[in-house]
C-alpha cells in the first residue's frame, strides 16, 4: 500500500501529510496522537483516510534513505531482522555490549535502550490505531470499504499487542484515546487477556479483509486475510493451543492463493517483491522511501558496514546436499570451501571465506591483514569469519543507504512448516503425504531440491523440522522468538558460540587462556540466558519512573 500511494502521490506530501495526521506524541502509553492537526477538517473523503492509513501502516519505519540505526518498528529491517543478533543464528558486529545481544547473554536489564524503542513504537501504533477507529466513522465511505479501512487498523493494533505479549507477556491493553493523566496511571492486562484480545480481533477481521488473491497489483503491501490468519496461528502455536492453530493454517493453506516459489533467492534480493510466496512484507523504494539495509550488511570490502555477521552455529545446522547431518568429521567437510556438497540454501544466505561478492574475492581469514575483511576483534568487518548474503542485492549500484528491497514478514513458507509442527504437536498423525504437503515442499523448490524427510517418528520429527525452520527462516527476525516459545532458550543461549574454521591460523581467536577449537574455529562470544529472568523482557525503567503500576 505504501508503494501504491507514494507512486501516485509526491512523497513528501504525502508523508507531511501523515506526520501532521498523525503528530507527535505525549509520554510514553500515547493519548491523543493528533496534536499538530485540526481534525475538524480532516476525514472527509476516502483519500483522507487512505492517507491516514497509509501512515498507520508506515508507523515510525524510517524511511528517508538512511540507514537505521535503532529499531524503528517491528517490521523495519533493523526491528526485526536484527532480531537474530538475540539468537544462536547471528553475532552484532558492535560486540558484546551490543543492545541485541545482552537479550540473551545474561545481562538483560530494564535500562537497555532498544527496549524503550520496542515498547514506545508499539504504544503509539496502538494509540494512532484507536483514534483511527474512533474517528473514521466521519468519512463519507460505503460500508464494505469503512469496514475494510478498520479491519486493517485492527490488524496493526492486534499485530502490535501480539509482540508485546511475546516478549513482555503482561501489558497495558489499550483500545480507546487516553488523556495523559490516563495514559500514566493506566494497569497492566495480564497476558491471557493480551492474548485472547488479538485472536478475537484476527478472528473477526480475517472475515473482513480480502484474500491474497483478491489484492490487485496496486494494493501489493495492505494487508489480507491470510496474513491476519498467519498472526493468528503464530500466537496459537505460542499459546500452545494447536488445535486450533491447525484449523487456522488449514483455512490458509485449503485457500490454495499462495505457493512456494521456485527461486529462493529472489524472496530476499528485491527481484521477485510480488511472490505469491510472500504473504506481507514491509514495501521500501528508491529514492522516495529506501532503507539503509544494504549499507549495514554489505561486507567491508564492498563499502557496507558489515553490521551482520551469522555464526558458525546456524553454518553447521546446514546439512549436507544428500540430506545427512553435517560433521566436521565427515569427509565431505572441506575447510577451504564450506558450501561445498552442502543444503544450497547455505550459500544462498552466507557469505564464507573465499566466496565471491560482487565481482570481488570475500577474504575473512585471521591472517589476511590487508583484507578490508579480515576477521579480527578490531576491523569494521565480520567477528565470525562470515557475512550476509540473504538480502544483499549483489546486482545493487547505487547510495547503499537508499535501497527498495523490501522485508518479508509472513511467506508461505512459514506457514506450511507451522502446519506441520501443529499437527505433529497436537499428537495428530503423521504421514507422508502431509510431509509432502509442507515440509517437503519447501526443502523440495527447484532452487534448493533437498531430499524429502520420511521421518514420522514424533520425537526424531520434532528435531527435523525446528532445524528446517531454522535454516529455511534464517536472518528473518523469527529464530530467537523460535526459541523462546519452544522454552529450549535456556538451553540453547548458553555456552560458548564460534565462528568458521581456519585450521593452522595463526592468528585463531581462543577463549582466554583456553587451548584452540578441536575443529579450529574463531571464538565469538559466550552466552548465559536466564531462564527465570530473561524469558520476559522487563518493562523500560523510564516507564516505570512515570508510572510504577507497570513494575
Amino acid at each position: 500500500m505504501w508503494s501504491t500511494l507514494y507512486k501516485k502521490q509526491k512523497i513528501w506530501a504525502v508523508l507531511i501529510t501523515c506526520m501532521l495526521l498523525l503528530g507527535s506524541c505525549q509520554k510514553q502509553l500515547d493519548t491523543n496522537p493528533l496534536d499538530k492537526f485540526s481534525n475538524d477538517v480532516f476525514w472527509n473523503s476516502e483519500n483522507d483516510v487512505l492517507l491516514a492509513l497509509t501512515g498507520l501502516y508506515r508507523g515510525e519505519i524510517q524511511m528517508n534513505s538512511l540507514a537505521e540505526f535503532s529499531p524503528t518498528d517491528w517490521w523495519s529491517y533493523h526491528g526485526l531482522l536484527y532480531l537474530e543478533f538475540a539468537s544462536d543464528n547471528a553475532y552484532d558486529r558492535r560486540g558484546d555490549n551490543s543492545a541485541f545481544n545482552k537479550l540473551s547473554d545474561g545481562t538483560l536489564t530494564s535500562s537497555i535502550d532498544i527496549l524503550g524503542n520496542y515498547w514506545n513504537l508499539s504504544y503509539r501504533r496502538i494509540a494512532r490505531a484507536n483514534f483511527f477507529l474512533e474517528n473514521v466513522d466521519k468519512a463519507p465511505l460505503e460500508e464494505d470499504k469503512l469496514n475494510r479501512f478498520k479491519a486493517e487498523a485492527r490488524f496493526i493494533r492486534a499485530c502490535q499487542y501480539f509482540y508485546l505479549s511475546q516478549y513482555w507477556g503482561s501489558v497495558p491493553l489499550v483500545t480507546t484515546t487516553l488523556t495523559l493523566e490516563e495514559a500514566n496511571t493506566v494497569d497492566k492486562a495480564s497476558k491471557q487477556a493480551v492474548v485472547d484480545f488479538v485472536l478475537t480481533e484476527l478472528a473477526e477481521i480475517s472475515e473482513q479483509l480480502p484474500g491474497y488473491a483478491a489484492l490487485p497489483a496496486s494494493e501489493r503491501g495492505r494487508t489480507n486475510k491470510q496474513t491476519a490468519l498467519a498472526f493468528m496461528g503464530r500466537l496459537q502455536l505460542a499459546e500452545r493451543q494447536f488445535e486450533d492453530a491447525v484449523k487456522t493454517y488449514e483455512t490458509i493453506i485449503s485457500a490454495n492463493e499462495n505457493i512456494i516459489d521456485a527461486d529462493y533467492t529472489s524472496l530476499f534480493d528485491g527481484s521477485n517483491e510480488s511472490s505469491k510466496e510472500i504473504l506481507f512484507a514491509t514495501q521500501y523504494l528508491v529514492d522516495l522511501a529506501g532503507n539503509g539495509m544494504l549499507q549495514h550488511n554489505y561486507p567491508r570490502g564492498a563499502g557496507g558496514w558489515h553490521l551482520h555477521c551469522p555464526l558458525g552455529d546456524l553454518v553447521e545446522a546446514y546439512a549436507f546436499n544428500d540430506g545427512t547431518p553435517f560433521s566436521y568429521n565427515s569427509s565431505r567437510y572441506d575447510p577451504q570451501d564450506l558450501t561445498k556438497d552442502r543444503d544450497p540454501r547455505l550459500a544462498y544466505s552466507i557469505l564464507t571465506n573465499g566466496d565471491t561478492f560482487k565481482g570481488m574475492e570475500y577474504i575473512t581469514h585471521p591472517d589476511m591483514t590487508l583484507s578490508e575483511d579480515q576477521l579480527t576483534t578490531t576491523k569494521q568487518a565480520t567477528r565470525t569469519g562470515y557475512g550476509l548474503r540473504k538480502f544483499n542485492d549483489e546486482n545493487f549500484s547505487g547510495n547503499l543507504q537508499n535501497s527498495g528491497i523490501d522485508v518479508p514478514i509472513i511467506r508461505y513458507a512459514e506457514v506450511l512448516l507451522s502446519y506441520l509442527e501443529a499437527k505433529l504437536e497436537n499428537g495428530d498423525a503423521i504421514d507422508r503425504a502431509l510431509l509432502d504437503q509442507t515440509i517437503n515442499a519447501v526443502r523440495g523448490r527447484t532452487s534448493v531440491d533437498m531430499p524429502p524427510i520420511i521421518e514420522t517418528n514424533p520425537t526424531i520429527l520434532r528435531e527435523i523440522l525446528r532445524n528446517e525452520r531454522r535454516i529455511e527462516l534464517a536472518f528473518e527476525g523469527l529464530r530467537y522468538w523460535d526459541l523462546l516459545r519452544w522454552d529450549i532458550a535456556k538451553d540453547v543461549l548458553k555456552g560458548d558460540f564460534y565462528g568458521a574454521p581456519y585450521p593452522g591460523a595463526r592468528n585463531l581467536r581462543v577463549k582466554g587462556n583456553n587451548p584452540r577449537d578441536s575443529h579450529e574455529r574463531w571464538y565469538v562470544t559466550s552466552k548465559n540466558f536466564r531462564e527465570t529472568t530473561d524469558r520476559y523482557w522487563p518493562i523500560p525503567q523510564k516507564e516505570i519512573d512515570i508510572n510504577p503500576k507497570l513494575k
